[in-house]
């Protein structure tokens, strides 16, 4: 027996268990001391009513012989048709069309982002953007690809764009970015669609955030340029757009259109997911299908606001002390200047025992995030206007 020592490759820790422990043993030594979190990106708004009201109703239905549920239908890989139906029109809404067989519901965007790989040779050549959400990485690590970076850094937004010169085979795209909260403009995504189709490549398009967009000119979707289905799959989550992060819901888009080495991803992608996931639950996937109602989009976009409201307090806190950042508009991040020429550990030790406010360091998300620190929106209305006045003051001194 010998084990994939490509794990041995990886970090000791995963970045997030990192700021954990740290954290953890911070409380220990400093008892009564109240500590802000605007690090990891956990939310703190309840679910939406309509949402709670919908998973009231399932657990009844389970309650019945007539209206139990066991597996999921298998002919859509075990999403259920309500569900199903309301994520493709609220595609609709974006102007994009989708059938029913090109979703797939699972138990959140991380784990198909994970999970997708398996559908790709391991001498597929990876090309990810640096700084990036580490398991972009960590899970081609696991696989032994090799991988390339695509430098984003504050000379170009915090948004790289396709080098032709380069190969790849398999592309990661986040926007809005986790970390940096940049956002990719249609123009900007036409010239990554067209550069996935010349290299025959497939594009990975994390849209977990898409729902923080405001601004016209940004892409919600992957799908709103000409020729993504063709090169693109798609990976959506409820745990920012909804607050399913105790829940785990999401859903990923492999289109029809989306044919390598004359073969159908979707159709390997069904085969896969029918051998080694069972589906999300019933009452889960109730309680998702409320979230694209009249009355669920009203009651989310609700919690979406005050979400960007915290960001909001985050911004213009930097912005009164002078700090440098990215995000904050149309993302639910902000990505901050280390101040003073610190790195990015070394801030993130500053401010915990300075001002007692946590965030995550920036080299944690790659090498161009050495000097940088990210802070999130997703704490309570109360604890960020708090911790943003821990920060002005330590900051100002």
């Amino acid at each position: 027996m010998k084990i994939n020592r490509h794990f041995l490759e990886l970090h000791d820790s995963y970045l997030f268990s990192t700021v954990g422990r740290k954290t953890a043993e911070y409380i220990a030594a400093h008892p009564g001391r109240k500590v802000i979190r605007l690090s990891i990106g956990d939310v703190t708004r309840p679910l939406a009513p309509a949402v709670i009201d919908a998973m009231h109703r399932a657990v009844d239905d389970m309650s019945k012989k007539e209206t139990f549920k066991g597996y999921g239908p298998d002919r859509y890989c075990y999403g259920y048709d309500v569900l199903l139906d309301s994520i493709v029109h609220s595609y609709a809404r974006k102007g994009i069309s989708l059938e029913k067989s090109e979703i797939f519901i699972s138990d959140g965007a991380k784990s198909d982002l994970g999970n997708i790989l398996d559908l790709f040779a391991p001498e597929n050549t990876v090309l990810v953007p640096d700084p990036v959400y580490p398991v972009y990485v960590d899970t081609n690590v696991m696989a032994g690809r090799k991988i390339l970076f695509a430098d984003a850094t504050a000379r170009n937004g915090f948004l790289p764009m396709p080098d032709f010169s380069v190969d790849a085979d398999i592309i990661y795209l986040c926007s809005p970015n986790n970390p940096t909260g940049a956002a990719y403009t249609k123009e900007q995504l036409k010239e990554w669609v067209r550069y996935a189709l010349k290299k025959d490549a497939v594009l990975l398009y994390d849209a977990a955030y898409e729902y923080f967009i405001t601004d016209p000119a940004l892409a919600r979707s992957v799908f709103e340029i000409e020729g993504a289905k063709e090169c693109a799959i798609e990976f959506c989550s409820y745990s920012k757009t909804a607050g399913f992060t105790g829940v785990r819901c999401g859903y990923t888009v492999v289109p029809q259109a989306l044919i390598r080495e004359g073969t159908s991803l979707n159709k390997l992608w069904a085969r896969r997911q029918s051998t080694k996931f069972n589906g999300v639950s019933y009452i889960t996937q109730m309680g998702a299908a409320a979230v694209f109602t009249e009355e669920g989009e009203k009651q989310i976009a609700e919690n979406l606001g005050y979400y960007r409201e915290n960001a909001a307090i985050i911004a213009d806190c930097l912005d009164g002390i002078g700090i440098r950042y990215t995000g904050g508009k149309n993302s639910p991040y902000i990505w901050m200047e280390c101040p003073g020429g610190m790195g990015s550990w070394e801030f993130f030790d500053y401010l915990l025992e300075n001002a007692n406010v946590v965030g995550t360091p920036g080299s944690g998300f790659g090498k161009n995030g050495e000097g940088f620190f990210r802070l999130t929106a997703f704490g309570t209305k109360e604890d960020t206007a708090e911790a943003c006045c821990r920060i002005r003051d330590l900051l100002t001194k």
